[in-house]
């Protein structure tokens, strides 16, 4: 049995050791510390290594040499780049089982979380799938469900993307109701308004540009399947405004949808007008939309879409289009710098749908963050013709954080080795 001064200097040392264990605990006020990956953030001029610090979901400090004591977990990202989460701001993701419905409540369109997180995208910006009779529907059946950020876009035509004949329906194209859903309803999650698919002139286009005039959003607009093609300068000079959207940008069908390359391989003239006056131009590349025959030729003329966008749905995942990573990696086969594709994923995006939240790494913000690794090699790139171009590099998402909580890890980055 120990005497008095023996019991005196196990307490001395017990009490020793507890005060320095709570110092180091309230020490340790970062949950997360990413090390030394290469930070790039276009809102903030970033393009260096540095060290991000996360609390409570949010990103607290960005420096170089943060110290790892300050952390509960580090995560060394040498070698690594880290980016803003991507935002995808086109996408299909109104999945259901309706029966004949072809995206909105249809099997075309997919759960986001499944196809995301492994592509660095955290922000996804449904493309006019629902109209303002079934969002609500949307929003229970996916949004509501989903740790992706799910926006979206609303269809001018009531019951969205049903299907090709519902989509030409001009006595359900109301824009009061649309906006009123907008601009009184669900302002956090709807961005914007769609038009696409319509056969017929600039009807549809005029009706969804008023509901977006009375809710204050931009309009998206799908062009194509007009048999003669409409024009597109009409559509980006007369009939769409500064800030509003032009998507498909590097689609190929002439006999229905105008092209912005001509067949002698040149930008027309007015495209690049029409960008400087404030259109915006979105590349969503979907099953039917990317042709190597107006993105190269474009590129090369120095044309190049604000926004890149997957497109996202069964028929173009499982096709030329892939996931986002993959289009980006397309980009950096034309020549575009690693900076400039993910500017467009990121930043581009989110002033485009109003969300300065958003696609950036400021401190203050939601720690929504991807990290690549830039793989080099021998890798091939395929258009929706199945046409190949060749690329020596490709971006691979290694660790995805939503609101500071890992949601991908590839490779175990932040994970602890396994000890028998």
């Amino acid at each position: 049995m120990p005497n008095k001064k023996e019991f005196c200097t196990v307490r001395s040392c017990f009490l020793f050791f507890f005060l320095i264990s709570i110092f180091n605990l309230q020490g340790q006020k970062l949950d997360i510390l990413l090390k030394g990956g290469h930070l790039i953030d276009s809102k903030n001029a970033v393009n260096s290594p540095m060290d991000i610090g996360i609390a409570d979901g949010m990103i607290t400090e960005v420096k170089t040499n943060i110290s790892v004591k300050s952390a509960k977990k580090v995560i060394d990202l040498t070698g690594f780049y880290v980016t803003p989460g991507l935002i995808d701001m086109h996408v299909h993701v109104f999945m259901g089982n309706e029966p004949g419905a072809y995206i909105a409540d249809g099997a075309t369109s997919v759960m986001p979380d499944g196809f995301t997180f492994r592509s660095g995208v955290t922000t996804v910006v449904d493309a006019g799938s629902s109209g303002w009779r079934n969002f609500k529907l949307f929003k229970e059946q996916t949004i509501d469900k989903s740790k992706t950020r799910v926006l979206a876009l609303l269809n001018i035509v009531g019951t969205g993307m049903r299907s090709r004949f519902e989509e030409q329906d001009v006595s359900d194209m109301n824009p009061v109701m649309t906006a009123h859903c907008i601009s009184k309803l669900f302002p956090d999650i709807l961005v914007g308004i769609k038009a696409a698919h319509y056969w017929g002139d600039f009807k549809q286009v005029d009706l969804a540009v008023e509901a977006s005039t009375r809710a204050g959003v931009p309009v998206m607009v799908d062009f194509g399947e007009h048999d003669p093609p409409n024009s597109i300068e009409s559509l980006f000079m007369e009939h769409l405004r500064p800030g509003d959207i032009f998507t498909h940008s590097y689609s190929y069908g002439p006999k229905q949808r105008e092209t912005i390359v001509d067949e002698n391989g040149k930008v027309k003239p007015f495209v690049f007008k029409a960008q400087e006056r404030g259109i915006i131009f979105d590349v969503g590349h979907g099953g039917g939309a990317f042709s190597w025959r107006q993105a190269v030729p474009a590129t090369e003329q120095g044309f190049l879409a604000n926004v890149i966008s997957s497109d996202l749905h069964t028929q173009s995942m499982n096709a030329g289009m892939k996931d986002l990573t993959n289009v980006l990696s397309k980009f950096m086969a034309m020549g575009v710098p690693l900076t400039d594709v993910i500017h467009r994923a990121t930043w581009a995006p989110a002033q485009v749908i109003s969300r300065p939240d958003l696609g950036h790494l400021s401190v203050g913000a939601e720690a929504d963050i991807a990290v690549f690794k830039m793989q080099e090699g021998d890798f091939g790139f395929l258009d929706v013709r199945g046409k190949r171009i060749k690329g020596t590099k490709k971006l691979e998402a290694e660790l995805t954080l939503r609101a500071g909580r890992i949601v991908w890890d590839l490779n175990g980055l932040g994970a602890v080795d396994f000890e028998k």
